[in-house]
């Protein structure tokens, strides 16, 4: 099909509004990454999300609502989880709780678990989505699945890694502020479990909760989005940690200078929103990418988390 360039003005909010309603799928741009949304409660809405995406079926989806109101009328969010969206939402922090048996989500959205993954946007643009279309949208990331996550309208439309033709349209939100997934946390009984780091530090999740995170389950049965072992994956290989790329690699820095540098200057937040892009930059050379050591703290956690995830056996 043809894809659409929709802008970020009331006729292109309404356009896409329109086309959710009619159950077409559309990417729309979120503080993280641009997000492929669809219908939550119309199953063939739903599948055609993982139709353009090939995503596997046991992987499931987030739940976008507009305000903390409208999650609870999904799940039922323990009193840790409403600290958290207190001290978060709008913003990139996804919590998973058990589904409310009322909710009216179309299965496909939480890969037939009893929980579901929800989370409140920031982004004004998915804000005003949200709020023309009237109900929650189910949106993973809209790229090819286990590809680059798109942080550009143009990433969304690329029909190597992204979904153009695929797709009804995409509206053009700018690139993304924030350029990594949200943060996921979840509960096993009462502890709170990390299973997915993100745009959201975990040292200041923990500090809400006045305890420390336990770390997830395997991805190999991911009870969250994100969690497959493989993920975010460029198609050339991938080798992290490295000092200095070998001959035929293409070398991406952090802290030094480059045209495939996450951050000149060693700030993990530039790189954190940088990352997507300059992994598909260096995919775009068709050689074997290196990547620079990472710290493993505040946002370098989210970015080590992708880049394990990138370089993980396919």
């Amino acid at each position: 099909m043809q894809t659409q360039r929709l802008t970020d003005d009331p006729q292109g909010i309404a356009t896409a509004a329109r086309l959710l309603a009619a159950g077409w799928p559309v990417a729309i741009p979120t503080e993280t990454v641009y997000g492929l949304a669809a219908d939550a409660r119309n199953g063939a809405a739903v599948a055609a999300v993982y139709a353009a995406k090939g995503r596997p079926a046991f992987n499931p989806l987030i739940l976008h609502v507009a305000d903390l109101t409208a999650a609870r009328a999904l799940v039922d969010l323990p009193d840790e989880a409403e600290a958290l969206a207190a001290a978060f939402w709008p913003g990139a922090l996804t919590l998973v709780a058990p589904l409310r048996a009322e909710a009216g989500v179309a299965s496909l959205v939480t890969a037939g678990l009893t929980t579901a993954a929800v989370r409140v946007p920031t982004h004004p643009v998915a804000q005003a989505v949200l709020r023309a279309f009237g109900g929650p949208l189910a949106a993973p990331s809209a790229n090819a699945s286990g590809r680059v996550s798109p942080t550009t309208a143009d990433h969304v439309l690329d029909s190597r890694a992204g979904l153009g033709g695929r797709i009804a349209a995409v509206l053009d939100g700018g690139p993304c502020p924030v350029g990594v997934e949200s943060t996921i946390i979840g509960w096993d009984g009462a502890q709170p479990v990390l299973m997915r780091p993100g745009g959201i530090a975990t040292e200041a999740i923990e500090a809400v909760l006045a305890a420390p995170l336990r770390r997830g389950p395997d991805p190999d049965s991911p009870r969250a989005p994100g969690q497959l072992a493989s993920h975010y994956a460029p198609q050339a290989a991938v080798r992290l940690n490295a000092d200095a790329p070998r001959a035929g690699e293409q070398y991406i820095g952090f802290g030094s200078d480059g045209p495939l540098s996450l951050s000149p200057t060693g700030d993990l937040t530039e790189a954190a929103a940088r990352l997507f892009d300059v992994l598909r930059r260096a995919d775009d050379l068709g050689q074997p990418i290196a990547v620079a050591p990472v710290p493993d703290h505040g946002l370098g956690a989210a970015i080590n988390d992708r880049l394990r995830r990138a370089a993980a056996p396919r």
